[in-house]
């Protein structure tokens, strides 16, 4: 076993406990084919965010501009806040996440528990993705200022490369026998920075994004949607990370769509959060169709339990129209034939 894959029996940083997260085998059809669960929401913070986080800082470090006693800066919509409030705290940074209402509570509260000071670019309780508002106050409060970083996940290359050891991860667990990466597209980081790595090990493999209906990084028309930290919304900036060379195939599924699917496959004894119901509904959909012994590997970047004040929430859900019970049995029935294959 490679050993730099390997976790040690006793750490002494939290951000030592990165990685190695494990490969859960959700369904198979009858030919052999196969959908596999890459649960990234085993990570410290229960995202796959905290893996570029590390790399962010580690890589400002090394070029100079982050120092002993210093700051980092950032705008988020959670998770990415997370990442960098554990490796701020450890690393004896102060954290600033410049935030917005369209984030999960739990995120917010949980970021300053860690230590984290919270800017709202709005304050009157709207629930509205303010990503452009959120990057444009994030940069004018790092400009000028000494020992400061604006981390700047969208456009950092760092982003990216943290995310080099999850194909690796996959190569150890499964060689070559990877024939569809599928994962959501926000900064792009995790799904290319993966793809990057992987297509080195498996050339044959074939990479799917998938957006919230609304974001514009594969095609209008744009509007509001639920689905949170991913996705680009109207008015932002495609992230320089989405390399569009290794993203063999881009689609959309809506709120509706990806909530149910969270919600069904909670059901069967696993919580993933709401963009993560996206990438299984799209991988799903695509299983009964692919050539006899396909392995289709899921990147799951987010836990469920974030969002018990939303997707798993009956209440928010009926309030914004969300709700599909028919939809939910047909995937609960779609779950329970294929994890008898």
């Amino acid at each position: 076993m490679n050993e730099a894959l390997m976790r040690p029996a006793v750490v002494s940083r939290i951000s030592d406990l990165i990685g190695r997260t494990p490969l859960f085998e959700l369904c198979r059809t009858d030919n052999g084919s196969r959908l596999l669960l890459k649960l990234e929401m085993y990570n410290p913070t229960g995202t796959a965010k905290i893996r570029m986080a590390r790399q962010m800082v580690l890589d400002a470090e090394a070029r100079g501009e982050l120092r002993p006693g210093g700051r980092i800066i950032e705008s988020t919509s959670g998770n990415t806040g997370l990442g960098l409030a554990v490796v701020a705290a450890e690393r004896g940074y102060a954290f600033t996440a410049v935030v917005d209402h369209h984030a999960c509570s739990d995120k917010l509260r949980t970021m300053k528990a860690l230590g984290t000071e919270l800017v709202y670019v709005v304050d009157d309780g709207t629930e509205e993705l303010a990503t452009a508002a959120r990057e444009e106050l994030a940069e004018e409060m790092a400009r000028g200022r000494d020992n400061t970083v604006f981390t700047e996940q969208h456009n950092n290359p760092s982003n990216g490369v943290g995310y080099h050891p999850v194909a690796h991860e996959l190569h150890q667990a499964l060689g070559g026998r990877i024939d569809v990466l599928i994962g959501a597209v926000g900064t792009g980081g995790s799904l290319c920075g993966t793809a990057r790595e992987l297509r080195k090990l498996v050339p044959g493999v074939r990479t799917v994004g998938v957006e919230p209906k609304g974001s514009i990084a594969f095609g209008g028309p744009a509007h509001d949607y639920y689905q949170s930290g991913t996705g680009t919304p109207e008015g932002a900036e495609i992230g320089a990370l989405v390399d569009f060379d290794l993203i063999d195939e881009g689609v959309k599924v809506g709120d509706v769509e990806a909530f149910a699917t969270a919600r069904a496959v909670a059901r069967t004894g696993l919580l993933i959060g709401g963009s993560a119901g996206g990438v299984v509904h799209e991988a799903l959909s695509r299983l009964p169709s692919l050539p006899p012994g396909t392995t289709i590997v899921a990147l799951v970047n987010d836990g469920g339990e974030k969002y018990m004040d939303t997707v798993f929430d009956d209440a928010w859900m009926n309030a914004r129209n969300l709700t599909d019970p028919a939809l939910e049995r047909e995937i609960d029935e779609t779950l329970t034939k294929l994890r008898k294959g």
